[in-house]
């Protein structure tokens, strides 16, 4: 265990190990995030109608994929919060997922695709909360929202990077390239944890407890989540930014197969990718840099809003360009999204030892959102037109704006009662 003090937490991370998160985070970026978009346009354009596959059916799956990873999301965190073999999960979920994206291709049938999916939905499910917890644990409470930032910056990069693969090779060898692509990533991520030592990571502080308090008094139990009133609504927004998000991109993947051909769409879609995790790196930079500062609340509220703007503009011209050009939006709300998700958990379950499980049920409550989203945007699509879609999509994101403006305290200060007393004051975040 790292050399730690009640008031300090862990001793600055070395650069070994610095890099090593900065690696991990870069090679699991589309890792974690699924397949999500390119699911869609595989299964459309090289599938198709001929064997069983629309909008709807691809919804469809799309849901049951996210209800796997919702039902694991809990189980997941807790078992983060317990263990003290937080690579070990790393490793063996990325093996996991590397495992579907090399069957999907030879699968044909709804069911096998449903169950590969399934699989690497579950996961899924273990990195987010492994890898914040594994941050918290190196750098400690004082640096984290920082070190997210830093994190974020190095997950939006390497999925710019992989959609740039995936947009280069498309053309060449069609929508299959990309989940070589991600199986690719999915072993990489693997050699990258094993640059973060086993003793680097203080699994007391990595679960929120106070260094050297863990043993002693034991974490906090489920109540102390359960009675804590930000936590819970915290959560119903996450679910509700997930509904109105998560189904935004594969539909304009869709779009954008009807409109240019399946030959591009894989391509154009990448390139959506690609400029929107552009966008997103510096954005995710400027959240952990100014997080303390700005505080949680302003920010949280910019990401509700460029979404709901985003839905609207969608609606304006079916120009691959201009689909492109309203992507760009993405970058920032899903860039002030990553960045603060795990800072305002972290502030909400401080002094509690369940960090990673409250992460765990939140993300519960947004995989609920995501996975209702595919279905919601499929149905809509097929009875209503596209439009129709993203006006109801942007319509849910301007809903979690007046709900985080209205019922969400600021949590920058937040001390829970669990939390032990600051000591000396706040120490400056070491530099990462």
């Amino acid at each position: 265990m790292p050399q730690t003090s009640a008031a300090d937490g862990p001793a600055p991370a070395s650069p070994r190990v610095r890099r090593g998160l900065d690696a991990l985070n870069f090679t699991l970026a589309d890792v974690r995030d699924g397949l999500g978009p390119y699911l869609a346009i595989y299964l459309l354009a090289v599938r198709g109608p001929d064997q069983g596959w629309n909008e709807a059916t691809i919804g469809l799956v799309m849901t049951i994929a996210g209800v796997a990873g919702l039902l694991a999301q809990t189980p997941a965190g807790a078992l983060i919060d317990r263990t003290r073999h937080k690579r070990a999960v790393v490793i063996g979920a990325a093996l996991m997922v590397t495992a579907s994206c090399l069957l999907l291709p030879f699968l044909s049938s709804f069911l096998a695709v449903a169950a590969t999916q399934s699989l690497a939905g579950i996961a899924g499910a273990v990195f987010p909360p492994a890898l914040a917890a594994i941050t918290l644990g190196v750098v400690g409470p004082r640096a984290f929202s920082r070190r997210v930032g830093r994190n974020e910056a190095f997950n939006h990069g390497g999925n710019a990077v992989s959609a740039a693969l995936a947009a280069g090779t498309a053309v060449f060898f069609g929508p299959v390239v990309v989940f070589w692509i991600m199986a690719g990533l999915a072993v990489l991520s693997i050699g990258a944890m094993l640059m973060v030592p086993a003793s680097a990571i203080d699994d007391e502080v990595a679960r929120g407890m106070a260094p050297g308090e863990g043993e002693a008094e034991g974490p906090a139990g489920w109540r102390a989540l359960l009675g804590n009133r930000p936590l819970l609504v915290f959560a119903v927004l996450m679910a509700l930014f997930h509904l109105a998000n998560a189904a935004m991109l594969p539909s304009v993947g869709q779009l954008l197969t009807k409109v240019v051909g399946k030959d591009y769409a894989t391509s154009l879609v990448a390139g959506c990718i690609v400029g929107a995790q552009c966008v997103m790196v510096p954005v995710a930079m400027l959240v952990g840099a100014k997080a303390d500062a700005w505080g949680r609340k302003p920010l949280f509220l910019a990401a509700f809003g460029v979404l709901a703007l985003r839905g609207l503009l969608y609606t304006f011209s079916e120009n691959p360009w201009w689909l492109l050009g309203v992507q760009l939006l993405d970058g920032v709300g899903a860039g002030v999204f990553g960045a603060l998700f795990p800072v305002v958990v972290a502030d909400l379950t401080r002094g509690t030892g369940r960090f990673n499980l409250a992460q765990g049920a939140i993300a519960t409550a947004q995989g609920a959102g995501a996975a209702v989203s595919a279905s919601l945007a499929g149905a809509v699509i097929v009875g209503a037109g596209y439009s129709a879609a993203f006006l109801v999509l942007g319509g849910l994101a301007a809903a979690g704006f007046l709900g985080y403006l209205f019922l969400m305290p600021e949590t920058r200060d937040h001390r829970p009662e669990t939390a032990p007393p600051a000591a000396g004051g706040m120490a400056a975040a070491p530099a990462e």
